[in-house]
């Protein structure tokens, strides 16, 4: 409860307005200090702890990249069933104004266990949040976590080691495809305990002659020392 409490009271004093203008013009938008160092730390260390987790992926053997991944099982940890429950109602609001510039009829419900349902209904019923680990040498390749039909069109990441001090390299990247243009790439600086808010898979952007829309993908460059673990908080289930 003491974890749900503090990132509810934490998410809901965030400039939401601020959040979704840096969303509509760079393509993401950066929390500081989502969590605390100890917090990181705890998160972190779940990932020993096998119990918790529904499967865990490596990714060489996907041709993903290089380095591994866990998704975690129902009931979630406190902190990541409080992230996913916190994050998705703000979000919720800039998915709905999102579709209705792309002119998509799909509309998100306020409450995120009303997302769950229509996800459950269709079969998507696995939960998505991940925890991940690098080494030296690996990486992550560009992708975009569908899992399904039903995509909620944003996700979060928490950066849960310090650059610099727990590794190098390893910066997460952002790539945006527009029609009938070359690749944008943005590398977005975080810290520990930093968050990330990202699209899953597209966006809109302005245009001169109107609204269009923008491809996304994401991953992580090459780490070239050290331990990097990172907190995935994906909206909706898998098939």
């Amino acid at each position: 409860m003491g974890a749900a409490v503090g990132i509810a009271t934490h998410v809901a004093g965030l400039d939401w307005q601020a959040i979704g203008e840096e969303l509509d013009m760079n393509g993401y938008a950066i929390v500081p200090g989502m969590l605390t160092a100890d917090e990181c730390a705890a998160m972190a260390a779940q990932y020993e702890q096998g119990q918790l987790f529904r499967g865990r992926i490596v990714m060489a053997q996907h041709g993903f990249g290089s380095g591994e991944y866990q998704y975690f099982r129902y009931p979630l940890p406190s902190t990541v069933a409080a992230l996913r429950q916190a994050l998705y109602g703000p979000l919720a609001a800039i998915a709905n104004r999102w579709h209705g510039l792309l002119g998509m009829d799909t509309r998100f419900p306020a409450e995120h266990a009303q997302f769950l349902a229509r996800c459950h209904a269709a079969g998507q019923q696995r939960p998505t949040p991940l925890l991940l680990r690098y080494r030296p040498g690996d990486y992550n390749c560009l992708h975009q976590d569908l899992y399904g039909e039903h995509v909620f069109p944003l996700q979060a990441a928490v950066l849960l080691s310090q650059p610099g001090a727990d590794f190098e390299g390893g910066e997460f990247v952002l790539t945006e495809q527009r029609p009938r243009q070359q690749s944008r790439v943005e590398v977005v600086p975080l810290t520990r305990g930093d968050m990330v808010i990202f699209p899953v898979a597209e966006r809109p952007v302005q245009g001169a002659r109107g609204v269009y829309r923008a491809g996304m993908r994401h991953g992580v460059s090459r780490l070239r020392s050290g331990l990097r673990h990172t907190l995935g908080v994906i909206f909706h289930d898998a098939t």
